[in-house]
């Protein structure tokens, strides 16, 4: 973020006020049965993030990631998080604030997502689950080539 705020002057700062969990959910509907199964699991992963102004110079963003885990035709686990900040941003252009929220913000939450969602698998009973990293500076380009496209 260094560079864009050093394009936007010296004054723009991007900072993290507050890290909260939002929610959190936990399904095994297929227990106990699953568990005498060969543990070779399909899982499927969905991440969205979603950002609001809070108040002033201050957003919301709340990333949240499902993991579905099936063995053949059941379900094994379904485990969501929604794991959320407050950031602080000042000083920044809105083409700035907005690649922020896209990128710099999802990226601080994630360690957090991953350690959560790791934690409700074991928990539940299941090997854990290492997401991998998500490279969302990608994500947010490709989404900004799909809108482009879309509005021609």
């Amino acid at each position: 973020m260094s560079e864009d705020t050093a394009a936007a002057g010296s004054e723009g700062q991007v900072r993290l006020e507050r890290l909260y969990l939002k929610d959190a959910s936990f399904e095994s509907p297929s227990t106990p049965a699953v568990f005498a199964k060969d543990w070779k699991p399909q899982i499927n992963l969905e991440i969205n993030t979603r950002s609001q102004r809070a108040a002033d110079s201050r957003f919301e963003v709340v990333l949240t990631v499902t993991a579905t885990a099936t063995v053949g035709e059941e379900t094994a686990f379904i485990a969501e998080i929604q794991q959320a900040a407050v950031f602080l941003m000042q000083g920044l252009p809105e083409e700035v604030i907005h690649r922020a929220l896209g990128t710099v913000c999802p990226n601080t939450l994630f360690p957090y997502v991953r350690e959560a969602i790791d934690s409700l698998v074991v928990r539940g009973g299941f090997p854990a689950l290492q997401l991998a990293p998500v490279n969302f500076d990608t994500a947010y380009a490709q989404a900004l080539q799909q809108q482009s496209s879309k509005a021609h």
